[in-house]
């Protein structure tokens, strides 16, 4: 009944700028937090930002000063502005949302995964 999209990722040089979005589509009562998460090649998921509707609740020590996060409920969409982007960030980043939605008549909240979307940022 839901669905978490997320965009905006691509290939920058180092110092660019990239915004990415995590949209929720489906019977949506509310996105409360977006919480990104990047993995790099050969590498473990990292926990990168936490967003939610008062604003950025956590930043990762590598992305401090340069990432931040933002949202807007009338489109059931969350942000991740990266700005100063550097090497090290390429990555395949994700959004899990935290959502409420309607479910055969009941209320639910979980957790929903999004595909992922790559960002690369050369030398």
């Amino acid at each position: 009944q839901v669905q978490v999209v997320e965009s905006g990722g691509g290939s920058v040089q180092t110092g660019g700028s990239l915004r990415l979005s995590c949209v929720a589509s489906g019977s949506i009562r509310s996105f409360n937090a977006a919480t990104w998460y990047r993995q790099a090649p050969g590498k473990g998921r990292e926990e990168v930002a936490i967003g939610t509707s008062h604003g950025t609740s956590y930043l990762a020590e590598p992305v401090k000063g340069r990432f931040t996060t933002s949202t807007d409920n009338a489109k059931n969409t969350f942000y991740l502005q990266m700005n100063d982007l550097k090497p090290e960030d390429t990555a395949v980043y994700y959004c899990r949302a935290d959502l409420t939605y309607y479910n055969d008549g009941m209320i639910t909240r979980e957790y929903h995964w999004g595909q992922g979307t790559q960002v690369t940022v050369s030398a």
